[in-house]
């Protein structure tokens, strides 16, 4: 069973839109114990071979909330374009790097894009496809990313911004186009901490979630759930923006023909402003093996017995057709002992593989 379709993926509390060009924002005089704040964007995955977006600025609102153009602050971020999907799996993208801003509260930020955005898709060939992405004219009118923080003199502020592809990226009906509609959220390390930890094989690719009760209550439609891609080579993860709680993390492979289910690590406990790292790697768990058949030879009212030496010392009967199965076998090395009151016990060696069924028929004789 794959665990993490308990999930209830939802869409974060909060969002940006994409801005294709902004034109005003306005100076501030930052005193020299003005505080200074990081921005980093990290990404959630995403079926793709590359999205590529336009990065043009960074901007906020210091005591703001108004929805009108005026009062945002250029934090001068690099124009440039990055592919989303290499800051998955514990790497990020430094936007701004301690900018100075004046204290009080940042109310209000918004990721400005320009329009070189691209998407690269496989075709039915299996060959790398770009094409451009679309943005709506009702996309560009500014929606905000409502953050409500409190900067005070002296201190230093690190955010990171979780742009969501998977959720990002709209397949426009029959006109074939691929439609950018931006989703992210954004926490501070000061209210959230990082996740960091291996995946064990390192060589199987895999999806490591944590599944955020955002309000700490039983309804489910304010939690979301943070993921992140393993690193290919050292099976290294990081789940960004973890608020501070305790949490069991999973890790799923991302081939479904894998010969491993999933891996967990339960417990997990998390602070604010700080890193946590699962000292254990998350073992992926092969997928169970089955055995079935059929005892055949034992007269009427007469059940056989199939037992299996795994290391619940696995037992079960066969039904009066003789037909028996016995699931979720550890992939390995059995005997597989089938008896029956009277008559002569027969004995098999196998070797069971992830995900396998072994067939084994015994025609039992008396003793």
């Amino acid at each position: 069973m794959n665990i993490l379709k308990k999930f209830k993926l939802i869409i974060p509390f909060l969002f940006i839109t994409l801005l294709v060009s902004c034109n005003d924002s306005e100076s501030s005089s930052i005193s020299k114990a003005a505080p200074t704040i990081s921005i980093r964007l990290v990404d959630g995955p995403g079926d793709y071979e590359a999205v590529n977006v336009e990065i043009v600025d960074v901007m906020i609102k210091m005591d703001n909330d108004n929805d009108d153009d005026n009062g945002w602050i250029s934090l001068e971020a690099n124009n440039e374009i990055v592919n989303l999907l290499d800051f998955t799996g514990g790497f990020s993208k430094v936007l701004v790097e301690r900018f100075p801003v004046p204290a009080g509260t940042l109310s209000q930020m918004r990721l400005v894009l320009g329009d070189g955005n691209t998407i690269v898709i496989k075709d039915e060939n299996n060959n790398d496809e770009a094409f451009d992405l679309k943005t709506p004219s009702a996309q560009q009118s500014g929606l905000k990313l409502k953050v409500n923080t409190e900067i005070e003199e002296g201190f230093t502020y690190d955010f990171i911004l979780d742009f969501d592809v998977d959720k990002s990226i709209v397949h426009a009906g029959n006109s074939g186009n691929i439609i950018l509609k931006p989703v992210l959220y954004v926490s501070t390390e000061a209210s959230s901490g990082i996740i960091e930890g291996i995946v064990s094989p390192m060589d199987v690719p895999s999806i490591v979630s944590v599944l955020i009760d955002d309000k700490g209550t039983p309804e489910t439609d304010d939690d979301f759930v943070i993921t992140a891609f393993t690193d290919a080579v050292t099976g290294q993860f990081a789940l960004w923006g973890v608020p501070a709680g305790t949490y069991d993390i999973f890790a799923t492979p991302l081939n479904e023909e894998s010969d491993y289910s999933y891996g967990s690590a339960t417990g997990v406990s998390v602070t604010n402003g700080e890193v946590t790292t699962i000292v254990e790697p998350i073992e992926l768990m092969l997928k169970p093996a089955k055995i079935s058949g059929i005892v055949s030879g034992l007269a009427d009212g007469i059940l056989g017995t199939i037992s299996i030496n795994n290391d619940a010392s696995t037992s079960v009967q066969a039904n009066a057709a003789g037909e028996y199965e016995i699931l979720g076998i550890t992939p390995g090395d059995y005997t597989v002992t089938i008896s029956a009151e009277g008559y002569v016990a027969q004995e098999f060696m196998i070797t069971l593989d992830s995900d396998e069924e072994e067939i084994i028929n015994a025609t039992l004789v008396l003793e």
